[in-house]
């Protein structure tokens, strides 16, 4: 899940805004994301200063944390030592030593491998949707006879050619200008002619024609809220990149590389295939994860993690483009079945594939007492009116497509009143760790939903303790984001034995997951319901409006409007209330 708000080319070249993050400006301090608001003037979720004062001295057992991602950099300095190992599997054997069908899966799995190579990019679910429904439903007019289920999809598959035609046209439109802009500073540079360029050397430059007038404004723009040029002219390059992917890749009907798998793609529940190979093509995405979450805090190098006790377990199942459901089921079954309690999973897409495998296996998580977290996206947009997946709601593929809460109180309460009688006759409503469904609610028409309740949906914040405290990519949705987290100019490792700033709601979700982590391995009676509990109900609660983005237009709502806990994690708080929380009898826990 890639944040591209940065840079971005606008529909005109004369009219090419920098889209910089208000949030920018200031610089922000190193780690700030684990400093205090009181005693640090930044709104971090105050780990420091719960390790000072709460947890030192205290003991902890180390926890298998599962980053679902595009890859980790098992070598990286900073994470090397933190990084799990199948001490049941004898590295590079060729054999299966634990038996789990897995060969020589040391430090995690790659589903999106196989001893042909890595799938590096993949298409965008709208298009492998439109290939799935093309063939039945290209030549069926609106009068055409249909029955329910027919008529269902065939309204998909418009909605699906709408939406496609609309990424294509800004994907070209970007290109093109991103082209242009490109080539412009390479030209510029060249005129410029100095091994090392710097922004003194672009705000001195004199343009020579109109096209170099235009780009430099763009460049200086935004060279106001980023005065490193290096940054900025990598930032256009990897927005270059982004769009040509798009075109090539992810919105390339003709493109399919499944192939290479060797999979049998139509069979959801096919579980063994893939590599070892957890590093794969490109694992910056998944290496800044895991470094939020578990960086190595005590070594005087890099970055601190959130969590001091973790071991890393990677999955690769993330490509450039969207991951398909059927890996991401088999990734979370994966890691419940290796021992992984808290999974991260910072990535989502528009449209689900097959919903139900990836609901069997959040319910699977959920019996086996895992945590999931999951990152709310970057698309400025209300989750309780976009869709997001993978959620923690329930429900069929093709109607999960067109969900949003704008959907009739007479319709849900159908719904819901059949699950509610279907939990009555199952006779276990009530226990842990089972889909959540309220007849109150229900019966007082409010729309929810049945879902899993070891779920936590996190949105992205800043450090700044004012309107701007919301981060402008961040999603929101007062009934389907639980919490914010900081999610703007984190710092942290990348492959190579690097590091590097990211902003998203792909780092807000590590976040989260490396508090989860501090909990559960301080607190090791925890259930993973009892720390979601602790987790929101020890959040930061924030006062004062702030700014979100609303269809375009900027608009200011209090925390708890756009949010289900109004607040921001606090690991201080959250360990507090954790020393209060008592343990549930195991005769409970396992019903």
């Amino acid at each position: 899940m890639k944040n591209r708000n940065k840079i971005i080319a606008s529909v005109l070249i004369a009219l090419m805004p920098i889209l910089s993050n208000g949030q920018d400006k200031d610089k922000a301090q190193t780690n700030w994301q684990n400093l205090d608001l009181k005693k640090d003037k930044v709104f971090g979720i105050s780990t420091e200063k719960a390790y000072e004062e709460l947890l030192k001295g205290k003991k902890s057992t180390p926890v298998i944390v599962a980053v679902i991602d595009g890859g980790v950099d098992e070598e990286h300095e900073d994470l090397k030592d933190v990084i799990w190992v199948n001490s049941k599997e004898i590295a590079d054997d060729k054999k299966d030593n634990d038996n789990n069908g897995y060969i020589d899966d040391i430090n995690g799995w790659n589903f999106i491998g196989s001893s042909k190579g890595n799938i590096r990019y993949d298409n965008l679910e709208v298009v492998r949707l439109i290939r799935k429904y093309q063939p039945k439903y290209a030549a069926v007019l609106n009068s055409s006879p249909l029955n329910d289920q027919e008529r269902n999809e065939f309204n998909l598959y418009k909605k699906l050619n709408t939406e496609y035609m609309t990424k294509l046209q800004n994907a070209r439109l970007g290109f093109q200008n991103l082209s242009i802009i490109k080539k412009t500073i390479d030209t510029i540079e060249n005129k410029i002619n100095k091994p090392v360029i710097t922004a003194n050397d672009i705000l001195a430059y004199n343009s020579k024609n109109d096209i170099e007038s235009k780009v430099l404004k763009i460049i200086k723009g935004a060279l106001k809220d980023e005065p490193d040029y290096a940054k900025v002219r990598t930032e256009i390059k990897e927005t270059y990149e982004y769009y040509d992917s798009q075109l090539n890749y992810h919105l390339n009907i003709e493109f399919d590389p499944r192939d290479s798998i060797g999979d049998i793609y139509s069979n959801s529940r096919e579980r063994v295939y893939g590599n070892n190979d957890v590093t794969g093509p490109d694992a910056s995405h998944g290496t800044h994860v895991g470094g939020i979450i578990g960086g190595v805090r005590a070594n005087n190098i890099g970055i601190k993690g959130v969590s001091d006790n973790v071991k890393i377990m990677a999955i690769r199942t993330v490509p450039d483009g969207d991951e398909r459901d059927k890996d991401v089921a088999n990734a979370i079954r994966y890691a419940v079945d290796n021992g992984a309690k808290i999974i991260n999973m910072s990535f989502g897409k528009s449209y689900s594939w097959d919903k139900s495998i990836v609901d069997s296996a959040v319910s699977y998580a959920a019996l086996k007492d895992v945590l999931l977290i999951h990152a709310a996206g970057n698309d400025s947009k209300d989750n309780d009116l976009s869709n997001n997946f993978p959620t923690k709601y329930y429900g069929d593929t093709t109607n999960a497509n067109f969900w949003n809460l704008n959907k009739s109180i007479e319709v849900e309460q159908q719904m819901l009143q059949k699950a509610v009688d279907a939990r009555s006759q199952q006779g276990d409503a009530g226990r842990p760790n089972r889909p959540t469904v309220d007849k109150e609610e229900v019966n007082a028409g409010r729309f929810v939903r049945p879902h899993a309740n070891n779920w936590i949906e996190v949105g992205a914040s800043s450090w700044t303790n004012d309107e701007s405290l919301v981060a402008e990519f961040s999603n929101y949705g007062k009934n389907t984001v639980d919490v914010f987290a900081p999610g703007v100019k984190i710092n942290s490792t990348i492959p190579g034995s690097k590091y590097k700033e990211e902003d998203g709601t792909s780092m807000a979700s590590p976040v989260v997951s490396g508090l989860g982590a501090l909990l559960r391995s301080y607190f090791p009676h925890l259930t993973a319901v009892q720390v979601k509990e602790i987790i929101m109900n020890s959040v930061s609660k924030v006062e004062q409006k702030v700014k979100i983005n609303d269809e375009g237009n900027s608009k200011k709502v209090h925390l708890k409007d756009i949010s289900i806990t109004g607040g921001i994690v606090n690991a201080y708080n959250a360990v507090l209330l954790a020393q209060k929380t008592p343990r549930i009898p195991a005769s409970v826990v396992l019903k």
